[in-house]
Parts: C-alpha cells; structure tokens; sequence
C-alpha cells in the first residue's frame, strides 16, 4: 500500500460511523417509547384512565426525572395530578416486562434472518455443485461414445501383431473367426462408466487415447461385485452407493453427504436390524438421531491416540516439514481426550483445554488420577513447554479440529446416553446399519464444520471391527460388514482407508470407497499408495 493511500484511509476513519449514530438514535427513541407506554398503561391498570398530560412530547423531560429519582414517579410528570398515576412498583415493572418482549423478539427475528441466509447459502452451494456435477457428467458421456467406436474398430479391424512384413499385401487378413477380440470390462452398476480402453495399436486410425471417464481406479478386484474405489459424478455415485447398500447381507457402515442415500434405503435396512443415524448438522429430516462422544473408550491410551489422529486427519498439514507439528498437536489432542475420558469430564472439557483455557486441569487429572498412562502427563508438560512456537501453532490445529462443537446442533449431538452406546457398540452383532451423513467439504483445512467428528466416528467403528475380526477363530467378520463411503474425502477422510481398500475384505469388512475425481483422493491421501 502506498503512503497515500494509507493517509487517505486514515482520513476517512475521523468521526463517529453511521451505524452507531443510527443505533444511538434508536435506542433513545425506544426507551422514550417504553417509558411513556409503561407510564400510561400502569396508570390505566391502577384507575381505569389513561392519565391527562402524560404524552409522547413530555417523556424525555419525565426520563430525566426518573434517572434521578426512580421512585418519584409524580416528580417526572409534573403536569400530570398524582392521583391519576400508579406507583413505582407498577410502573417499573411494565417497564421492564415490556423491554423484556421486545429483546426475546429482536432474538427471534436475528435467528429467523440468520437461518433463512442460512437456507439461501446453502442452497446456492447446492446448485452450484449440480452444476458442476452436470457438466462432469457430459464428459463421461463423450468419453463413453469415444470407447464404443473404438471396440467396433477393433472387431472391424485385424490386429497388426499378425502382420510380419512391412507391407500389408504380403500376408493374408486372417477372418473374424479366426481373430477374436475380447470384449472389455464393463462395470456392473455403472454401464455408462467404462474402464479405461487398452492403448490402441500403433497404426490404426482410431484415436490414441481416449479421454477420462468415471470409472473403477481397481481394474481387476472386486468386492462382492463391485469395485473397491468408484470415480464417478454424483448421480452415479448416488446408484452404486444405494445398490451397494441393499446388496449387503450382514451389517454395514454407509458414509455419506446425500441425504436422499439414507432415505431411499433405511427402510429396507431395517428389516435385516436396526438402523442408527449420526448427523450432528441435522441434513437429514428425522427426530431420531444417535449421539456419540470423542471421549468415549479414551481410558485407553491406544484409543486416545487413534481417536486423536482422526480428529485432526481433516486439518492436519500434508508437507513433511510440518511433521513435528502435526505430532505435538497428537499429543495434545490424545492428552486431553485420555484426561477426560478416566475423569469423567465431557466433551466441553476438552473444547476448552484445546482452545488453551485450563490446561494445567487435564495436566492435574493425568498426574493425580490412578487411571492415567504412565508418563502422560509428563508427555503433556513437555509439549506445553518445549517449543512455545511450535505449541501455539499446534493449539491452533486443535481449535481448528473441534471449532465446531461452538455450534448447538452438533455440541448436542456429542452428548450421548446410555440407549446411544448401547446401540453403538451392539449394531454389528444385530446386523444393523449405521448411518454417518456430513455436509461435503472440499477445504476443510480452513473450515472443517463437523468433518473432524465424522471421521473419528468412522474410524471408531472401523477399529472396533478389526478388534472383533482378531478375537474371532476366522480372523474375519462373519458376516462381513460392509462399508459403503460416498464422498468419503469430503465428509470423513479417515486415515485407515488405503488399509481398508488392501486388506479390508480378508478381515470381513469389504469397502466401496465412492470419489468425485482420482485429483480428489491424491489430495486427501497424499502420501499412501491409493490405486488411482
């Protein structure tokens, strides 16, 4: 900025702004209006009449009055008999009542305002990402038309491995039946979305690649007939996720940003079990949601660490020289969830030590309570202590990860009751379904709403299924529960999915990991080998 132009700002500042003299003026014309109606109906509640002289003129002079003398009511309107006027008692108290209405009706129409942006926001963004989603879907469709010409080429066309000379009039075109071509692999639930063709020969008039189209990142496995990992725009994700999904025999976890995915099969999930829905954000339309705290099983360290790392996968720092940031901030998260969880403390607790209010409490608990980990609490001190710049940024990864337990909705919904983990820890061995619908974030790293909360669930329910998986004889879930992730990076990238996508099947958890794009799992999984 140039020194003139910060001279020309500094300028403009002088004076008192337009919105606070326009506020003043209203809060004065208010007052004046309560004082003179609190006057007058006080009077007409005391003797039947509106009292003579007491009018909308006289109240600023009758409020000087009452400053001074605030039981001197006759004394504040001189020209008013005393007889005509009610006591201080009634008079202060519709006064008061009357301020009362109308601060409970300025709530109301903020929030009645707030909300209706609220509404207007989001469904600008949703028509904004259907948009998108339809112009992504052209692409498939071109692409699709570009791969059934090149197949018919193919049958059309001999290959030239079988041409040895270097002009074709030297050997004979072998038939159709003699040179057969196979026919490519087609998706089962997506038959507009085909896997990438073979590279054509070099030669053939046919082009020789062919642009992307939404299609399977495995081409050769499956999982009970579908692939591990979809690519594909909404709609289509939207098909394969519902078909994947009643396709399930055993139990299942469904991850989702739709809630139309919830709708269209929660009832046909419900004659195999029960079925629970966590929406901390309430997409969905429906009274009966499950409640689930980031403390629960923390007693135990391994969890703590575990619960930890999901909590701040969404706005953990990708680059390798953030490392030691991103490991103090695990043992500060992991301290504080272990703190609260072996004291009994709630998810509050453990909002405010990650906003630096009260640290040296979880410190206390972790060096005073018998069911601390050995060395907790010394591991905690020296985070605090060793690297003030590295510690105040990692304090800022853990507001940022639990910012959104300031919200009502979602502060509730990590309030759960005993009928909650009851449910949660059984709807595996009842072959119920759990449900875990977020908004999609496609930059949590700067605002992460609940995202960091869905992740830790997810992942909670995919380590108590592998815990399950080790105990059992088959070192298998039998049967299987089935994961179905829609969306999985925008909602609830969690950190085991490159293990769950290698080995998830032989432990009973086969996973369906539906994407918008393979740039979208390269970002969110930067430094694991994702087949994409």
């Amino acid at each position: 900025m140039r020194p003139d132009d910060r001279h020309t700002q500094r300028d403009g500042q002088g004076g008192i702004p337009d919105g606070l003299l326009v506020g003043i003026l209203a809060f004065l014309l208010g007052m004046t209006v309560l004082v003179w109606t609190a006057t007058g109906l006080s009077a007409l509640f005391a003797h039947g009449s509106w009292p003579s002289g007491v009018t909308f003129a006289r109240t600023p002079l009758a409020m000087r009055g009452l400053i001074a003398q605030p039981h001197d009511v006759p004394g504040a309107w001189p020209d008013t008999p005393p007889g005509e006027l009610s006591g201080y008692g009634l008079f202060w108290g519709l006064f008061i009542g009357q301020l009362m209405i109308l601060v409970v009706l300025t709530v109301f129409v903020m929030g009645t305002l707030a909300r209706w942006r609220a509404v207007r926001a989001r469904n600008r963004a949703q028509r904004a990402t259907a948009a998108q989603d339809a112009e992504g879907s052209r692409a498939p469709d071109r692409g699709a038309a570009v791969y059934e010409a090149h197949t018919a080429v193919q049958h059309e066309v001999p290959s030239p491995a079988q041409h040895h000379g270097p002009t074709p009039t030297q050997h004979e075109v072998p038939s159709p039946a003699q040179h057969e071509v196979p026919t490519p692999r087609r998706s089962p639930v997506a038959p507009t979305s085909p896997l990438d063709p073979p590279a054509s020969p070099a030669g053939s008039p046919h082009p020789a690649t062919v642009p992307a189209t939404p299609a399977s990142l495995f081409g050769q496995e499956r999982v009970g007939g579908w692939e591990k990992i979809f690519v594909a725009p909404r709609e289509t994700r939207q098909a394969t996720a519902t078909q994947a999904v009643r396709d399930a025999e055993g139990p299942a976890l469904v991850v989702t940003s739709n809630p139309a995915l919830w709708q269209e099969t929660k009832d046909a999930r419900a004659k195999l079990g029960p079925t629970h829905l966590y929406d901390p954000t309430h997409l969905c339309d429906t009274p009966s949601r499950l409640h689930w705290s980031p403390t629960a099983g923390c007693e135990d360290k391994a969890t703590a660490t575990t619960r930890a790392t999901a909590l701040l996968t969404p706005v953990r720092p990708t680059a390798k020289l953030d490392q030691a940031l991103s490991d103090t901030a695990d043992i500060l998260l992991r301290s504080y969830l272990h703190a609260a969880a072996i004291d009994g403390r709630t998810i509050r607790h453990v909002h405010r030590w990650s906003q630096g209010t009260q640290i040296q409490d979880a410190v206390r608990i972790l060096r005073t309570n018998p069911k601390a980990a050995p060395g907790s609490a010394g591991e905690l001190e020296g985070a605090l202590t060793a690297h003030p710049e590295r510690r105040d940024m990692a304090q800022q990864l853990t507001t940022r990860a639990l910012a959104a337990l300031s919200t009502v909705n979602i502060r509730e919904a990590c309030t759960p009751n005993r009928t909650d983990a009851l449910a949660l820890d059984s709807f595996v061995h009842e072959g119920g379904t759990l449900y875990v619908v977020g908004e999609s974030i496609e930059d949590p790293r700067t605002n992460p709403g609940a995202m960091p909360l869905l992740t830790a669930l997810v992942s909670s329910v995919v380590e108590r299924g592998r815990h399950m998986a080790e105990r059992s004889s088959a070192g298998r879930l039998d049967p299987p529960m089935t994961l179905v992730l829609d969306d999985v990076a925008a909602v609830a990238p969690l950190p085991q999915l490159p293990e769950l996508l290698a080995t998830g099947a032989d432990r009973g958890m086969p996973t369906l990991a539906l994407l918008r794009s393979r740039e979208q799992g390269r970002a969110r999984w930067p430094h694991d080998e994702l087949p994409v």
